[in-house]
């Protein structure tokens, strides 16, 4: 069966088109709100050719397909109508709860723009490494030349968030964009830096008539009240729509919608936004403070099971936020053991398989998981062997508890994958070196010997 059938059958099979109300994708699944959950078929779904499961999690259905999921997307984009409104069906459906709302928006928000941020991540990564072997000078045109194509991505984080978040609420694109430039303009980033540096006549609040406090933030690389400003703009949009008159809707409702959502952004949601975030890594942070070796156990424990529910992404805007905060992420570094635990997990099972097509299969989902890309390997092998599992969920979090008791930790997001080590090199590279192969060891280890017995 072809990929063009594969996706008609797809569609079919979860109730038809009436019953999408929406769907989009992150780096490895097809996620699905659908009006009717009872209408889906999701054995079938499970024996299409290039679905290697499917799961309903947090009022979302989802397909895991792999690496290819952004082909299978597009096909699933061409067979629905994209302008499709939601059906009367849709109005009446339960209302999802805080968990469920978090996860479809952090999971659609930055499931497009993972590719810019993990490509210009490596770069970064990369770069460091070369520095830090001093193969080139810090100070080199060189270095600025790679810093500012690996940066770029990063400083300007909001206006990607921006596009994203609007095609994820339904809003104009472009009004989002021009938010996420009230948020970025030179005067509120310059006032925040002279406020940083303590410099003379610095100020920390601007005064909007006299009388509305606009706090002097970086919004530069901020991701929480990016998001959040977005998720206001396509409320304030459709009422100012609604009141305005059809001959004045063409000039005024942008007008009025941009200034009214600017405002609220400014005044509102980017500092409740810029706070939250420091507060939960806060959190993440005093947790390593109590005990960093504890908390990398409990972290190392649980990224398995969130990438296999797909609770995943709830870490990504905290690490990017401690990147924001502080200059580095401890977080990241334990993503990166968890992904090398699976892969080691399914290494194992390749040794252990014996059919020539099986060997294939688990091979490459085994080689994907190395390079950071784990849904393969979690979906495809070792859901089938719970005792694999088991030894990957064991080694990332004795790896992870390793590593978090030296301190490893990172200075700019990059992929979690076996080309990440450049990215740790200087003064814990050799404990990162130690918790890959520590997490890579120990879960093949286990895993051979608890697939053998059972």
């Amino acid at each position: 069966m072809g990929n063009t059938t594969t996706v008609n059958s797809i569609i079919k099979l979860v109730g038809g088109a009436e019953n999408i109300n929406k769907v989009w994708h992150c780096m490895t699944r097809l996620r699905f709100d659908l009006i009717d959950e009872n209408k889906i078929n999701q054995q079938e779904i499970k024996q299409l050719p290039g679905v290697l499961g499917a799961q309903i999690q947090s009022d979302q259905f989802q397909i895991i397909i792999g690496p290819q999921v952004n082909s299978w997307y597009q096909q699933l984009s061409g067979a629905l109508n994209p302008d499709k409104q939601p059906s009367a069906a849709s109005a009446g459906k339960a209302k999802k709860g805080l968990i469920s709302l978090f996860m479809d928006t952090v999971s659609g928000v930055f499931g497009p723009i993972v590719p810019a941020i993990a490509g210009a991540g490596m770069i970064k990564g990369l770069l460091a490494g070369l520095v830090a072997l001093q193969l080139v000078s810090a100070k080199s045109d060189t270095v600025v030349v790679i810093d500012l194509i690996a940066s770029g991505v990063f400083w300007f984080l909001p206006f990607f968030l921006a596009i994203s978040a609007a095609k994820m609420f339904k809003t104009n694109e472009y009004l989002a964009a021009a938010v996420a430039a009230c948020l970025m303009y030179p005067s509120l980033i310059e006032a925040a830096k002279a406020l940083a540096s303590h410099a003379p006549g610095a100020v920390d609040t601007f005064w909007f008539l006299n009388i509305i406090p606009v706090s002097v933030f970086n919004y530069a690389s901020s991701v929480i009240p990016v998001i959040f400003s977005v998720l206001a703009l396509s409320y304030i949009y459709r009422w100012v729509d609604a009141i305005m008159p059809a001959v004045l809707k063409t000039v005024f409702t942008p007008t009025l919608t941009l200034f009214i959502a600017a405002l609220v952004a400014l005044v509102i949601i980017g500092p409740f936004g810029i706070w939250l975030g420091k507060l939960l890594a806060m959190f993440i942070e005093g947790l390593f403070g109590v005990s960093a070796s504890f908390a990398g156990l409990i972290v190392g424990a649980i990224r398995p099971v969130a990438i296999l529910t797909g609770m995943h992404h709830a870490m990504t805007p905290i690490a990017l936020q401690n990147f924001t905060d502080r200059g580095y992420d401890m977080l990241m570094p334990m993503m990166f053991m968890a992904n090398m635990a699976i892969a080691g997990a399914t290494f194992a099972i390749w040794r252990h398989s014996k059919g020539r097509q099986e060997k294939s299969v688990v091979l490459s989902a085994a080689f994907s998981a190395l390079l950071g890309i784990t849904e393969p390997a979690l979906f495809g092998v070792l859901t089938r062997y719970k005792p694999a599992f088991i030894a990957a969920t064991v080694a990332s979090s004795l790896a992870s508890a390793f590593i978090a008791f030296f301190g490893v930790r990172l200075y700019g997001y990059i992929l979690s994958s076996i080309f990440s080590l450049p990215a740790y090199i200087g003064p814990y590279f050799i404990f990162a070196v130690m918790g890959v192969l520590l997490s890579l060891g120990l879960s093949f280890t286990l895993t051979t010997v608890l697939v053998s017995k059972k």
